[in-house]
């Protein structure tokens, strides 16, 4: 049984940090790329950025420059650094990993979400 759990939501206020934290646990072979998402009251899921296992990384042009994403590939957990956040940055987030299970069998798996509030 694989499992993603993410961390470090919360409140802050406008213009401030979080560090998001998405660990993988569970029996599996390696941890390929992995993804943060985000989902607003009413909106569609949200692409924000993902990492690949060689360190390659992409974002979504609403977050470029203000999020970064990392890995420890030690401990297979992924971070998202969240600076100037806004109001509009308010969603719950989500990490999403590529994993690989055997030589055969590969799977995509989803964590149970952080809540990020950015409000004064």
């Amino acid at each position: 049984q694989v499992q993603l759990v993410e961390s470090g939501g919360g409140l802050v206020q406008p213009g401030g940090s979080l560090r998001l934290s998405c660990a993988a646990s569970g029996t599996f072979s390696s941890v390929n790329a992995i993804a943060w998402y985000r989902q607003a009251p009413g909106n569609e899921r949200e692409f924000l950025s993902v990492i690949t296992s060689d360190g390659y990384t992409r974002y979504a042009d609403s977050v470029k420059g203000r999020f970064t994403i990392s890995r420890d590939n030690s401990k297979n957990t992924v971070h998202l650094q969240m600076n100037s956040l806004k109001p509009e940055d308010t969603a719950v987030y989500y990490c999403n990993a590529d994993i690989r299970l055997s030589v055969v069998e590969r799977h995509d798996y989803w964590g149970q979400g952080t809540q990020v509030t950015v409000s004064s």
